[in-house]
């Protein structure tokens, strides 16, 4: 017999959770996150470690990363011991070996879906659109990575962020909608809420179509793995992109 092509759906505890307390949830977390990043920030790069003042704008980005993830971290963790699980096993933070596919597929969605969502925008609106703004905070860090300091730009960008986003947005927020609003409402609206909290409008249009696949395969497989292994590679493949470039 011919084995089916993906593997069967975890079988993560239905996360019955409504949207008001899946939003009060993220805001505190957020808050938080804010408050912490803001706070461990100027504490650190004051102090005169001079590995840090040598570069600050990457030691300022990871201290930033690490104040925003650990308050999500907390919180999910929380959850599922409240539901009588762990982590992994409520949020489907698994993966297979059909996961790999999310290599070409992120790979895919950074060099030809950015294009084609970015293309008739750029025809369009050209002075904003352009490829140039586009692409300026990625270029800043990348700029402002050298030697040692561009390993840590890559463990925060393509190991750290892929991580504790799919974490929130795929296994707890869409996990969480699609129980009470149905799987495309879910997905529509986590994308939306992946793109907006990234507050970069000029990069909303391409971070909304990627967020609908990176739903698409969330759902698909109701597990975080092949998201996750996507996301990597978009992100791997951007900031390669822009540091060759």
């Amino acid at each position: 017999m011919t084995p089916a092509p993906w593997p069967p759906p975890s079988v993560e505890p239905t996360q019955k959770r409504s949207a008001l307390s899946i939003l009060f949830l993220w805001l505190g977390c957020y808050s938080v996150a804010v408050v912490l990043s803001i706070v461990v920030t100027p504490s650190d790069i004051s102090g005169g470690d001079s590995a840090a003042t040598d570069n600050p704008t990457i030691w300022v980005l990871a201290l930033s990363a690490l104040g925003l993830w650990l308050p999500f971290i907390f919180m999910l963790r929380w959850v599922a011991r409240r539901a009588g699980t762990d982590l992994r096993t409520y949020f489907g933070l698994s993966f297979a070996k059909i996961d790999w596919l999310g290599i070409p597929l992120g790979i895919f969605c950074q060099v030809v879906l950015m294009n084609v969502i970015n293309w008739p925008l750029n025809k369009w609106w050209p002075s904003t659109f352009n490829s140039q703004r586009i692409e300026t905070r990625a270029r800043d860090m990348v700029d402002a990575a050298h030697g040692a300091w561009f390993v840590v730009l890559f463990l925060v960008v393509v190991v750290g962020a892929p991580f504790v986003e799919e974490l929130v947005y795929r296994g707890f927020i869409q996990g969480g909608l699609q129980a009470r609003l149905g799987s495309t409402w879910a997905l529509i609206i986590t994308a939306g809420w992946f793109t907006v909290v990234h507050l970069e409008p000029i990069e909303f249009p391409g971070l909304f179509a990627f967020a609908v696949v990176l739903g698409l395969c969330y759902r698909r497989t109701r597990r975080l793995g092949l998201s996750m292994v996507t996301h990597l590679a978009f992100n791997a493949t951007g900031l390669l992109l822009v540091a060759l470039s």
